[in-house]
């Protein structure tokens, strides 16, 4: 059996580590040779996950952010990131403030290494920012404090870690039309969540879309996330104007994680998951 991550192997907006025990739980409910179809697959974690525990199962991961890439260049990332450490030494405390002479210089190192064609900026970011605080780009990082979070060892090279899924990047309704008539089918759905920073995902999400994907969930099997920062108000108005649709959660069942952001500042996010009958 292949290695099984618990955590995904590069740092990810909204991957559901803390869930990962609960969720092979509910693997366990569904018969091998289950399809499951990642719709929002972010990190890959839940899809790795599935497929380690379904080996025999078709599990599809939606890449759309394409973290396959930056796991392609880990090694390039450690090399960065290696470069950096070295600029900043021992001059600077762990946790405080890089000034700013060696912060121009780790500007230019990273403009020397886009000039190579990549810069994987999540992961650069959980190393010169607080924790939940990314940018995706040069021009982010430089409007930002710089800090010395800077990671001491260097990210394991996972080669194995998308290993048998089936990989897609797509609109995730283009893979529920594909898989919706699919007897059994278990769609994995963990959307942006309302009311949360959203920039660091490929994609314009607003609140139709969000109301959207609760469509989904009708009639099929699934595994859905969320949070307690949903608009429930807005939420209730659109069920108004869809009555046909009744209640997807119905008969689900309800896990909850209690989130630290900081001191002062926390949420709950939430699983829910329904077998249907066959």
């Amino acid at each position: 059996m292949s290695k099984l991550y618990l955590s995904a192997p590069l740092p990810f907006v909204g991957q559901k580590r803390m869930f990962a025990k609960e969720f092979i739980k509910i693997l366990q409910q569904f018969p091998d040779g289950t399809t499951f179809v990642d719709l929002f697959g972010g990190s890959g974690l839940l899809s790795h996950i599935t497929k380690h525990f379904k080996p025999h199962s078709k599990v599809v991961y939606n890449d759309f952010d394409n973290y396959r890439r930056r796991i392609d260049n880990i090694p390039r990332t450690n090399h960065l990131i290696s470069d950096i450490r070295k600029i900043v030494g021992n001059d600077v405390p762990r946790h405080k403030i890089i000034p700013g002479q060696l912060r121009e210089r780790i500007f230019r190192r990273i403009e020397e290494e886009l000039g190579g064609g990549f810069v994987d900026f999540i992961t650069l970011s959980s190393s010169l920012m607080f924790s939940m605080k990314y940018k995706t780009d040069i021009d982010g990082m430089r409007k930002e404090s710089l800090y010395n979070n800077i990671r001491k060892s260097d990210y394991p090279v996972c080669d194995d870690y998308l290993c048998g899924l089936e990989i897609s990047s797509c609109d995730y309704k283009e893979l529920v039309r594909q898989y919706e008539d699919c007897p059994g089918v278990v769609f994995l759905v963990d959307p942006p969540y309302l009311s949360t920073d959203v920039s660091t995902y490929n994609m314009y999400w607003g609140l139709a879309d969000y109301l959207d994907v609760i469509k989904v969930l009708e009639g099929h099997s699934f595994v859905y996330f969320t949070s307690n920062k949903s608009s429930i108000l807005e939420l209730c108005e659109w069920m108004g104007r869809n009555p046909g649709l009744g209640n997807p959660f119905k008969g689900a069942e309800l896990r909850v994680f209690n989130q630290h952001m900081n001191y002062s500042s926390s949420y709950i996010d939430m699983m829910l998951f329904r077998k249907e009958s066959l």
